[in-house]
């Protein structure tokens, strides 16, 4: 019978997921020559060659590719194992390591948070890492995180067997407009009005494709005036009268734009950005990871009916403004 090792499989798994010795070693805390060793062994014990040369780097055989689609069913269920023997171990109590974008900690990692302490049983112990959203998937795979909060945009696809994925919220882009602009008390605004206006937002990165994406889709390409990474620095331009920016509804909420912005919500062509939580495959069982999930599900459900209560009453602002006007008129 073949002889299956798991620390080599991860090895293997890790090579693929890094693409050279190099970087591998670096990941696992190893040195190559060991990389390289251990995954020599692993070919002699299942007899089957795993790498093959590719000019001065390795690339993985297709006999490699068909042992890690068998493997990852094997770490999942070793992840389910693990999660089941903590519960055992610790109770419901526990640490979770929680990786989430800078707006996604105060817009829901936080209440989350404040959910499982207000509970009736001691909830687990939540460790945050703040991180880029692209980062996610790398710092699960690493064994870095427990959980990650990602965006769509950047989730694996549906069959990677690596990880499980739960849609959390759609989170509404709004614009965020100078307060004296022209645009900024107008009716049913979309999208496409702003075509002509100076854009403001990352030079590279997931913000800048989500507002390209947006804005193409409105049927324009953003003309880029300034650029910034930090949404401070982004609405404090927009303050200054030097351009308009998307803003994510979560952004908007935590970020309490000053006077001198104002937050308009888009009509017809209103954009979203998708945000889902990640865990690898099996620990979604593991009850300290299962419990904040389920707490990371009710602030997303408490953010969309705060969504919906902002969007009413600003739909309500804007017919005063509008039946006072024609009032004077």
């Amino acid at each position: 019978m073949t002889e299956w090792d798991v620390k080599k499989l991860r090895i293997l798994r890790t090579l693929r997921d890094r693409g050279t010795v190099t970087a591998t070693a670096e990941a696992l805390l190893m040195t190559p020559s060991a990389v390289s060793q251990q995954l020599t062994n692993l070919a002699r014990q299942l007899g089957v060659p795993l790498l093959e040369a590719q000019g001065r780097r390795v690339r993985l055989t297709d006999a490699a590719h068909l042992v890690l689609r068998h493997a990852e069913a094997v770490f999942a269920q070793l992840e389910r194992a693990d999660a089941e023997l903590t519960g055992y171990l610790r109770g419901e109590a526990g640490q979770v390591r929680v990786g989430a974008f800078s707006t996604a900690v105060p817009a829901l990692v936080v209440p989350a948070v404040r959910l499982l302490e207000a509970g009736d049983r001691p909830g687990p112990q939540v460790r945050v890492r703040e991180a880029e959203a692209a980062q996610a998937y790398e710092l699960l795979s690493a064994g870095e995180v427990d959980l990650a909060l990602s965006l769509a945009a950047h989730a694996p696809t549906a069959r990677d067997p690596r990880f499980t994925l739960l849609p959390l919220l759609a989170d509404p882009l709004d614009v965020a407009l100078p307060a004296g602009h022209r645009l900024a008390g107008a009716p049913a605004l979309r999208l496409a009005d702003l075509s002509r206006e100076a854009w403001i937002f990352g030079g590279s990165g997931p913000w800048s494709e989500i507002t390209t994406a947006a804005c193409e889709a409105a049927g324009f390409v953003p003309e880029q005036a300034h650029s910034a990474a930090g949404w401070t620095a982004i609405l404090a331009m927009v303050r200054a009268g030097m351009g308009v920016a998307l803003v994510p509804r979560m952004v908007s909420a935590s970020e309490r734009p000053r006077d001198g912005v104002v937050m308009r919500v888009l009509e017809e062509d209103r954009p979203y950005r998708h945000v889902v939580a990640a865990v690898r495959q099996g620990a979604e069982r593991g009850p300290a990871v299962a419990r904040v999930l389920t707490a990371l599900q009710r602030a997303a459900e408490e953010s969309i009916q705060q969504n919906v209560r902002q969007n009413v009453e600003q739909h309500g602002r804007q017919n005063a403004e509008q039946n006072a006007e024609q009032n004077v008129q």
